[in-house]
């Protein structure tokens, strides 16, 4: 049987007396585009900080593409291909777009003629080459969501965590942000979202898993997610799934 890309172990954390994240386990192969969905404070992002290194756990254990990470420093997952994103876009404002994805790429490219070069590249792959010279402070929300998406594929990430990418933008951009991440996917990189619009969830995740208060509470394809009931009560509140059921009869 492949080892998964991303394998997550019984992994847990407390802050004080909350139990954000408890005895979650999930594996994540390779080449797949997945998402982690969830109500707000169901610990999404905490297990993401788990995963690429932010936060150590305090019991439970993390492998990425074979090697035991638990704990591991992010810019060390990084070099070895684990990336995020922020849900909270905070470029850096006066420098311009090329400029920005190329901190991203100096990961592996120390020379700047070199890092530069490479963040022209990325530019085009998420549709921000016409944008490379202004300045990130001008650029709309979903502009920076993409130089956001920009920073991180520029370190050749084979995983890519994302989380809330498509968080502020209207449908429009919503709809125009969707292939874009289906093209990172379908060209080698394994995405693993955090992902609040049912719309992109449906359209492009093969798997996904539902966290809630900070446990996992079910796992398939969105089409059965979205029918369990656990799922439907967790967002909706106790007693919403049969209120669903029994109006639709």
């Amino acid at each position: 049987m492949t080892e998964p890309l991303l394998r997550v172990q019984g992994v847990s954390i407390a802050f004080g007396g909350l139990r954000a994240v408890q005895d979650v386990s999930l594996d994540v192969p390779a080449g797949t585009l997945s998402a982690l969905i969830g109500p707000n404070g169901a610990g999404k992002t905490t297990l993401f900080a788990l995963m690429s290194g932010f936060l150590r756990p305090d019991s439970g254990r993390i492998a990425f593409a074979g090697r035991d990470i638990t704990g591991r420093a992010p810019h060390l997952n990084a070099r070895d291909g684990l990336t995020r994103t922020f849900q909270i876009v905070q470029p850096f404002a006066a420098q311009t777009v090329r400029e920005n994805i190329a901190v991203g790429a100096h990961l592996h490219e120390p020379g700047r003629a070199r890092a530069l070069a490479a963040a022209e590249a990325v530019a085009a792959r998420v549709g921000l080459a016409p944008q490379l010279d202004k300045p990130a402070a001008d650029l709309t929300v979903a502009g920076r969501k993409r130089l956001e998406l920009a920073r991180a594929l520029a370190t050749r990430p084979r995983l890519l965590l994302l989380d809330e990418v498509l968080a502020g933008l209207n449908p429009q951009e919503i709809a125009e942000m969707i292939p874009v991440v289906r093209a990172i996917a379908a060209g080698g990189v394994t995405v693993l979202m955090i992902e609040h619009v049912m719309q992109a969830v449906m359209n492009l995740a093969e798997q996904v898993w539902v966290l809630a208060q900070g446990q996992l509470i079910a796992a398939g394809t969105p089409a059965q997610v979205t029918s369990d009931a656990r799922v439907i009560e967790a967002y909706l509140g106790p007693g919403a799934a049969r209120r669903l059921a029994e109006a639709v009869r």
